[in-house]
């Protein structure tokens, strides 16, 4: 059984004016189709609130970090409204907790998707926008962003290595990366992965993963770095 919705307005700090638009935004669509008495599901909420939420993301960015480049920008607002990372954050609201789904879709698994915590989050911003503005919106998303946009940023987590890697050879040398797995060590569920990243079978960067996908791109950073510094 979901908790109430004043539980949840007690949580974002809002207090809404329409009760209806919050209800609207925390219902998904598996309700909806069993119960012929609701007004709507949260789609079209979740559609407004897509966009409030990449507007308010871009905007903070772009008064915040007034020394980043466009592509710098648009990556690492990706990094902050991507799925994941929007599940994350729904998750500070315990906001699973609130939605209302169908039988086939409400045991505790559904209610922390992050596909569905996401689409709920954006549904309850775009309520809000709608009933408080754009101010409350920003007053919600900006404590839970500004954390998250300087670890991104530190980390570089929002660059694809592999890619800047690629586009300084050609660039430069006119080839291609190659990536080769030399090792591979630990049990099933705690796998580590050692990757090179060779430019005519010469070794110019060794990372290490959980997967080979990051051991990829940890040995394609360190490529990177040993070629544009040598």
């Amino acid at each position: 059984m979901e908790r109430p919705i004043t539980e949840l307005q007690d949580a974002l700090r809002v207090a809404f004016s329409d009760q209806s638009l919050l209800q609207q935004a925390v219902t998904h669509t598996s309700f909806l189709n069993e119960h012929d008495d609701v007004g709507g599901d949260n789609e079209r909420l979740e559609y407004l609130g897509d966009a409030v939420v990449d507007f308010v993301v871009a905007d903070w960015l772009f008064r915040t970090y007034p020394d980043l480049k466009e592509g710098r920008l648009t990556r690492v607002r990706a990094a902050l409204v991507q799925t994941k990372t929007l599940a994350t954050f729904a998750r500070t609201f315990d906001l699973g907790d609130y939605i209302r789904l169908g039988r086939g879709e409400s045991d505790q698994a559904s209610r922390d998707r992050d596909r569905i915590l996401c689409s709920t989050l954006e549904a309850v911003l775009g309520a809000m926008y709608l009933d408080q503005g754009i101010e409350a919106v920003t007053n919600t998303l900006v404590p839970l962003i500004t954390p998250c946009a300087a670890q991104i940023i530190s980390e570089e987590s929002d660059i694809d290595s592999k890619s800047q890697l690629q586009e300084w050879t050609q660039a430069e040398m006119g080839i291609t990366p190659d990536y080769v797995t030399v090792g591979e060590s630990g049990p099933d569920h705690d796998k580590q992965f050692v990757v090179e990243a060779r430019l005519n079978d010469t070794v110019y960067g060794v990372g290490k993963g959980s997967s080979k996908r990051k051991a990829a791109q940890a040995a394609a950073k360190a490529a990177y770095v040993s070629l544009t510094t040598a």
